[in-house]
């Protein structure tokens, strides 16, 4: 299931907007920072998406401060985009998810990104 096609419906549909080709088309590239279709993953938001979800559908959020020493990386980024499953958002201080489940498993972690990839790449790994 390709679940930023699925999210792009139901903000469509949330704010009043026609659910078409065109308009999946339009905001589709406005609101995902990356919008290849992958069945997994790939859910990171552009700042305007962010500013939609936030301001216009008001959606709950939770946010995730960085360690102070923390040092974004292309790997980190990597496991961003495989493992957050839900729309999230890169802000300067702090990662920003939907997901109140998520928020608190990256809060288990102090917000290092990088221990949490690790860590479910092991998990995934093991179960393999």
């Amino acid at each position: 299931m390709n679940w930023k096609e699925t999210y792009t419906k139901v903000f469509l549909q949330q704010s009043g907007k026609s659910i078409t080709e065109a308009t999946m088309k339009e905001y589709t590239p406005v609101w995902w920072q990356n919008t290849r279709t992958k069945d997994e993953g790939g859910l990171r938001l552009t700042e305007e998406g962010f500013r939609f979800i936030t301001e216009e559908l008001n959606l709950q959020t939770y946010d995730v401060p960085y360690p102070p020493d923390f040092e974004f990386t292309t790997q980190v980024i990597i496991f961003l985009d495989k493992f957050i499953n839900c729309p999230y958002f890169l802000g300067k201080r702090a990662l920003t998810v939907t997901e109140e489940k998520k928020a608190l498993e990256l809060h288990l972690f102090s917000g290092d990104i990088k221990k949490y990839g690790l860590m479910k790449a092991l998990k995934r790994q093991q179960n393999d």
